[in-house]
C-alpha cells in the first residue's frame, strides 16, 4: 500500500498526456464550425498538439533527471492545465493552435517524468512489472476513452468541454504531487547540454512536422523536403554533438544497451502500426456508419476493454513466457487482430467479425505497450531513467506520425464526384487497405524480434536471463 497513493497519481498523468491525442478527434466538426478553421486548416488542431509534443520529449525526459522528477511533473501540469483552460476559452484558429502547442509542450514535460517516476520507484521485476502494468493501462486505455470522453462530453456541453475537462485534473494531480511523491532533493550536478537540446528539439520538431502533413503537401514537394533536410541536419549535428558533450542530453551509451535498443525498435514498431488503427476506426465509425459523436465515442468502449485487458495480461505473462516472447506474442496477435478488423469492415457494418478483429487488436496492442516499456528500460541506472523515458517517448510519437502519414497515403483513393453508397464502399476500401498494411508491418516486426531472441538465445554471449527471453 506504501506507493499505491503515488501510483494511482502517475497513472493519472499517464492517462491525461494519452487522452489529448483522440478527445479532439470526435469534437473536430464542431470546432471547425464555431471556431471558424477552414478543411485544410483543421489537421493544425491534431498537429499543433502532435508536433511540440514529439519534439520536446527528449529535452523534457533529461531535464527530469537533472532538475527533478517531482519538479518536472508538476510543472507539466500545470502547462497542460493552463494550456487547457486557453484552449477551451479560444474564439480563434490562431489562438487555439498556440493552446494545442502549449498543451503539447506540457505533455513533453508530463509524460517521460511520470514514466521516469514510475521506473525509478520499483525495482526491476514483479514490483516494476506490475506499476508499468497500472501506468500502461491507464495510457492504452487513455488513447480509446478520448474518443468515448470526447463524444459524451462534444454532445453534452459543446466542444470546450474537451479542453475544460483537464483542468480540474491538472490541478489536483500538481497538488497531490506535493503529498503523495517523494521530494526530489538538490539537483543533480552538471549542466544541461544546450547544443544538443536545441538541436535534437529542432531535428525531432521538423521531421514530425514534415511526417505529418507529408501527405498533405506533397512529399517532393518544396516545404516537405527542406522540413525533411533541415531535420536530417540538425539531428546529425545533434549526435555529433553527444558523442563529444560532457553532460549530453542523450548519453550515447545507452544505445548500446540492447534491452534499450530493442525496445525502442519495438516501441517504433508500436507507433507505425498499432498505434494509428483507433484513427482508423474513428473514420469507420462517423464516414461509414454515420455515428454521431456520442455513438462514436460509445463504440470505443470495445478497443478500451479490450486494451485494459491485454495490459493486464502482460503483468502475468511475462514471468511465464519472459518479456521478449511476451513482446512477439503481443504484435502477432495485434497484427491478427488488425488483419480480421480489415477484412471485416463493410458499409454494413458486419459486427460479429468486427467485434473479433477489435478484441484481437485491443489485446494485441495492451500487451504490448506494458512489455516494450518494460524492455526499454532493463539495465538503465537510475539517474538515467529520465532520457531512456524521453528517448522511449520520442520514438513513439515519431513513429505514430510517420505510420499515420505513411497509413493515410495508402489509403488516399480517388473519390472525387462519389456520393451516397458509392462513395461509403470506397471509403471502406482505403481503410481495408490501411489496416491490411498496419497488419503486415506489425507482422514483419514479430517476425525480426523472435529472429533477436534465436540469435541470442545463449546466456554466455548476451546474458539474457530465462525471464528476459
Amino acid at each position: 500500500m506504501r506507493y499505491a497513493f503515488p501510483l494511482v497519481l502517475l497513472g493519472l498523468g499517464s492517462l491525461i498526456t494519452a487522452l489529448d491525442f483522440t478527445v479532439v478527434y470526435v469534437a473536430l466538426p464542431w470546432i471547425a464550425r464555431d471556431v471558424g478553421f477552414s478543411p485544410n486548416a483543421l489537421q493544425w488542431v491534431v498537429s499543433a498538439y502532435a508536433v511540440p509534443f514529439g519534439g520536446f520529449l527528449l529535452l523534457g525526459g533529461r531535464l527530469s533527471d537533472l532538475v527533478g522528477r517531482r519538479r518536472m511533473f508538476v510543472c507539466g501540469m500545470l502547462l497542460y492545465g493552463v494550456a487547457s483552460l486557453l484552449g477551451g476559452l479560444a474564439t480563434s484558429p490562431g489562438l487555439l493552435i498556440c493552446a494545442r502547442a502549449l498543451q503539447g509542450i506540457g505533455g513533453a514535460v508530463l509524460m517521460p517524468a511520470t514514466l521516469s517516476l514510475v521506473v525509478t520507484m520499483f525495482d526491476e521485476g514483479p514490483a516494476r512489472n506490475r506499476a508499468m502494468t497500472v501506468w500502461a493501462v491507464c495510457g492504452a486505455a487513455g488513447l480509446s476513452l478520448g474518443a468515448l470522453l470526447g463524444g459524451v462530453l462534444t454532445s453534452a456541453f459543446g466542444w470546450e468541454a474537451v479542453f475544460f475537462v483537464n483542468v480540474p485534473l491538472t490541478v489536483v494531480g500538481a497538488a497531490a504531487a506535493f503529498t503523495v511523491l517523494t521530494p526530489d532533493g538538490a539537483r543533480r550536478p552538471g549542466g544541461l547540454d544546450l547544443p544538443g537540446a536545441l538541436t535534437g528539439t529542432v531535428g525531432i520538431t521538423v521531421l514530425v512536422l514534415a511526417i505529418a502533413h507529408g501527405a498533405d503537401w506533397g512529399w517532393a514537394s518544396p516545404g516537405v523536403l527542406g522540413a525533411l533536410a533541415a531535420g536530417a541536419a540538425s539531428l546529425a549535428g545533434f549526435f555529433a554533438i553527444e558523442a563529444r558533450s560532457r553532460n549530453p542530453l542523450l548519453p550515447l551509451r545507452l544505445l548500446a544497451n540492447r534491452h534499450t535498443s530493442v525496445g525502442a525498435g519495438a516501441i517504433l514498431l508500436y507507433g507505425l502500426t498499432l498505434q494509428c488503427v483507433p484513427y482508423f476506426l474513428t473514420l469507420h465509425f462517423q464516414d461509414v456508419l454515420g455515428y454521431d459523436a456520442l455513438r462514436s465515442g460509445l463504440a470505443f468502449l470495445g478497443p478500451t476493454l479490450a486494451i485494459t485487458v491485454g495490459n493486464l495480461a502482460a503483468e502475468r505473462l511475462i514471468p511465464r513466457l519472459g518479456t521478449y516472447r511476451t513482446l512477439v506474442l503481443s504484435l502477432v496477435v495485434g497484427a491478427a487482430g488488425t488483419a480480421v478488423l480489415a477484412a471485416s469492415l463493410s458499409v454494413s457494418g458486419s459486427h460479429l467479425g468486427l467485434l473479433a478483429g477489435v478484441v484481437g487488436f485491443g489485446l494485441g496492442a495492451g500487451l504490448s505497450f506494458a512489455t516494450m516499456f518494460i524492455v526499454a528500460s532493463t539495465g538503465v541506472a537510475p539517474h538515467e531513467q529520465g532520457a531512456v523515458s524521453g528517448l522511449s517517448s520520442t520514438v513513439l510519437q515519431a513513429g505514430a506520425g510517420a505510420g499515420l502519414a505513411v497509413l493515410v497515403a495508402v489509403a488516399g483513393h480517388d473519390t472525387a464526384g462519389l456520393t451516397g453508397e458509392a462513395l461509403r464502399a470506397a471509403t471502406v476500401d482505403s481503410l481495408r487497405s490501411a489496416l491490411f498494411v498496419a497488419a503486415a508491418v506489425a507482422a514483419t516486426g514479430s517476425v525480426a524480434v523472435l529472429a533477436f531472441i534465436r540469435e541470442h538465445r545463449k546466456p554466455a554471449l548476451t546474458g539474457l536471463t530465462a525471464a528476459e527471453e
